[in-house]
């Protein structure tokens, strides 16, 4: 028993390495982007439906009247899970893929940006304190998913090995079960994560225009405005027609920030 537990770490600890140049595959397959392959697409589509009647009973439980403190929680409690999923219509068949959707389709919007589109671009303008908060996030939630699918290959194994041994198909269960607290640990991180993206926007948004060398907004209304013709530069589907400005002023008072920050880790390390 414990060669074959000691055989079982050693190949878990091997899938976690082999899985590191697939991270971003692993990442989606959990999330629910099936459609491509005949053999999950029927699958997919039950699941999205699953998911369309929990964001309809949300939808249900924000708009009920709540006569008392009780009654209020829950109604708050549903109207934040409600906030954290996509729009019905975009629904993706997983709870994490619904977790990260949610960001990438409304951090930026909410601007006039597009997420999708903006993002590599936005990402390079934040603070080192933003850096490493979406940096561990991440690293959370990828740690989430290798546990996720390295529990998940230890019960196959155990179901492999013990096809012939009814009486100990119950080793097969711990695992899952292992599994499915990863995976719920990986919804949490991708929510977090979410949540940090939609921060880079909101104090981050004009750095942007800043290395773009766009002048700012005076306004929510020219604000708009200029982020939807910057996102329609970035997908190729328009023209900027503002003027430039080159002055630096705000980039070299960032990168002195930057520096003051990271003498001042470095005299902490010291």
């Amino acid at each position: 028993m414990a060669g074959t537990l000691a055989v079982l770490v050693g190949c878990t600890s091997i899938l976690a390495l082999l899985l590191q140049p697939f991270q971003v595959r692993a990442v989606r397959v959990l999330e629910g982007y099936w459609y491509r392959w005949p053999a999950t697409a029927g699958l997919a589509g039950v699941l999205v439906e699953v998911q369309r009647r929990r964001w309809e009973v949300l939808r249900e439980r924000v708009g009920e009247t709540a006569p008392s403190a009780q009654a209020r929680e829950v109604r708050a409690d549903a109207g934040r899970r409600l906030g954290a999923r996509p729009p019905v219509d975009l629904l993706l068949p997983t709870a994490l893929g619904n977790a990260l959707r949610a960001g990438e389709l409304s951090a930026g919007e909410r601007y006039g940006l597009s997420t999708l589109a903006s993002w590599p671009r936005i990402y390079m303008q934040i603070s080192d304190r933003m850096s490493e908060a979406l940096n561990s996030t991440r690293d959370a939630l990828d740690t989430a998913v290798n546990l996720c699918w390295s529990f998940l290959a230890v019960a196959l194994t155990y179901g492999v090995a013990l096809y012939d041994e009814p009486n100990s198909w119950w080793l097969c269960g711990g695992p899952v079960v292992f599994a499915g607290v990863a995976y719920k640990g990986a919804v949490i991180a991708a929510q977090a994560y979410s949540g940090l993206m939609h921060v880079v926007y909101d104090l981050h948004r004009f750095e942007l225009l800043d290395a773009l060398h766009h002048p700012l907004p005076e306004d929510p209304v020219t604000e708009k405005e200029t982020f939807a013709e910057v996102t329609a530069r970035f997908t190729g589907q328009g023209r900027i027609h503002r003027a430039y400005r080159h002055g630096g002023g705000r980039s070299h008072s960032r990168n002195a920030d930057r520096s003051a920050y990271a003498e001042h880790m470095d005299d902490e390390s010291g």
